[in-house]
């Protein structure tokens, strides 16, 4: 009976992954079900699955009471009222938990995503408890039945209580075995995000709620990737300064921009933080492209180029659509690295444009691609 309950699930979850398959790009535009995340898991509704329950209603009308032909609907005529029902068939939703690691695996399968290689010495390490062995003492969550019982059987055996004719093991206290622990270090790759993003005038609310989208999405596959990881958010006009998760999505100014306060904001947390012999770096920039000025231009390459692509695994730029920012930024960084600076494993630095919803799609395929 497990078994087949089991493989009702395994084939349950089969078809729940391929309605997600179906219509990816659609879920990646969701921006409802971001608000539905929860620790590691989102709930997603799926369309069109029905689920057989019991469903109890009005049995008031009976089968074979009062006038009626054989074959008559119960309870008039079709049709019949003022809130005659329709005859299409509706759709059925269901709401479902899924991990977010199955779903970095879902993207990563429909966008061809090759794992990403951690890079640096990845000194850190993590302490788990590991179960190692067997002792004779322990609570009683951690009773080994196996052991207990083979236990119990030597003893009985050797005691010549062990009847081949009824062949009952009783466990005494003496037979009891409990699992037991050490704590275990493992070195751990560790990543660190470093979000950046323009909160300019020209930045509306559309602007912000397609780098909402896309950084979670970038979040999810990074995390799949890595055991540890660290995000941190640096928003930035003119003057740039490090906020909380919150705060990065939800403030507004209305200066102008300097992309470059920004870029030097990161140079510092990478700084104080982040050692790359210890750490894989991802940064990732959002604007509409817009800068103050050609010498700031000029400011943003030098500090990329001397300090926070070298100490990187990827530099991402993504340029939101806004009908008041000029969209030059990206041609500027284009200029600046033809080829993306890149090394044996490819691109470092490496660009996308979002203009709408649907392009997010593609961005993070462009950003991933390479593996980095």
């Amino acid at each position: 009976m497990v078994s087949k309950i089991q493989q009702d699930h395994q084939r349950f979850r089969h078809i729940v992954r391929g309605k997600i398959r179906k219509d990816l790009r659609r879920f990646l535009t969701r921006d409802e079900l971001i608000g539905r995340e929860g620790k590691r898991a989102v709930s997603i509704p799926i369309h069109d699955i029905d689920i057989p329950t019991f469903r109890y209603g009005d049995n008031s009308g009976g089968v074979g009471m009062g006038e009626g032909d054989e074959g008559d609907p119960v309870g008039g005529k079709p049709g019949e009222g003022d809130n005659a029902g329709g005859e299409e068939d509706g759709r059925h939703i269901l709401e479902v938990d899924v991990d977010l690691d199955e779903l970095a695996d879902i993207l990563a399968e429909e966008l061809q995503l090759p794992r990403i290689k951690p890079r640096g010495q990845h000194r850190l390490t993590t302490v788990k408890d590991k179960y190692t062995g067997i002792r004779p003492v322990g609570p009683s969550g951690l009773r080994n039945f196996k052991r207990s019982y083979k236990e119990a059987l030597k003893r009985q055996l050797a005691m010549g209580e062990y009847d081949p004719a009824n062949p009952v093991i009783i466990p005494v206290r003496e037979d009891l075995r409990y699992r037991s622990w050490n704590e275990v270090k493992k070195p751990q790759s560790n990543a660190a995000i470093i979000l950046m993003m323009d909160v300019s005038g020209s930045m509306g609310d559309e602007q912000k709620e397609l780098v909402r989208l896309e950084a979670f999405w970038i979040d999810t596959w990074l995390r799949r990737n890595y055991e540890g990881i660290e995000t941190r958010y640096i928003v930035h006009d003119v003057r740039a300064t490090e906020v909380d998760k919150k705060t990065f999505f939800s403030i507004r100014e209305d200066g102008g921009t300097r992309i470059s306060s920004a870029y030097a904001c990161c140079k510092e947390l990478l700084d104080a933080s982040y050692d790359p012999a210890d750490w894989n770096t991802y940064l990732f920039h959002f604007s509409d492209g817009d800068n103050s000025s050609e010498a700031d231009n000029r400011a943003c390459v030098k500090l990329l180029d001397e300090h926070l692509i070298p100490r990187s695994n990827m530099f991402g730029y993504c340029q939101v659509h806004s009908a008041y920012g000029s969209g030059n930024f990206v041609n500027v960084l284009h200029e600046a690295f033809p080829k993306g600076r890149p090394d044996e494993d490819g691109p470092r630095v490496i660009t996308s444009r979002v203009n709408q919803k649907t392009d997010i799609y593609d961005s993070l395929k462009t950003f991933f691609l390479p593996g980095r």
